[in-house]
């Protein structure tokens, strides 16, 4: 798992159709085992699935932070409002 998927940590590849994306920023990540739940809070503010925030969540929460970055994509505005980060 990433655990701290962003528009800041994806790439595309310098090449005539940017067909190629890449990851980057793996400092956060944890090897994936199915079944056993992961209680660490870690990652961005607008980017953390709630799961996270509960401290109980497994690979999910990187599919949760792939939605947010594609909501921001098509709309220009984070999905959730709020006066702060918090």
């Amino acid at each position: 798992m990433h655990r701290d998927l962003k528009p800041e940590n994806i790439l595309l590849e310098d090449t005539y159709e940017y067909d190629k994306i890449k990851l980057i920023d793996f400092g956060e990540s944890v090897k994936f085992e199915k079944g056993k739940p992961h209680t660490d809070v870690v990652g961005t503010p607008y980017y953390i699935a709630p799961e996270v925030l509960k401290k109980s969540y497994d690979e999910k929460c990187d599919l949760w932070s792939i939605g947010v970055i594609t909501y921001i994509l098509l709309s220009g505005t984070p999905p959730f409002g709020g006066r702060n980060e918090k």
